[in-house]
């Protein structure tokens, strides 16, 4: 997004905010000699870092992207919650 110049931001900082809000734009306010600075929602920021949280171990990463797949490819089924716990504690167990 193109901003007006870093003196004129303040007279449009209330819009420049709401557009960041509604649109789910991350806005970067380039400073001449400063380093650049970026604006995004707040609830954006804590999903992004919830994200990375969670993404940080790599075997919690590849039993999040397993589950999406499976959710993403399965038909539905249920599973009884034996299995299921014996799943988590890397038990291997037949459904029943």
């Amino acid at each position: 997004m193109l901003l007006p110049p870093i003196p004129m931001l303040g007279k449009h900082l209330a819009t420049l905010l709401d557009k960041v809000h509604d649109n789910r734009q991350v806005v970067v306010i380039k400073r001449r000699n400063e380093k650049n600075v970026a604006l995004i929602a707040e609830d954006e920021l804590s999903s992004l870092l919830e994200s990375v949280y969670l993404l940080r171990s790599p075997e919690n990463a590849k039993l999040l992207f397993r589950a999406l797949d499976g959710a993403q490819t399965a038909t539905e089924h249920e599973d009884s919650l034996e299995a299921l716990q014996a799943e988590l504690s890397g038990e291997s167990q037949a459904t029943p």
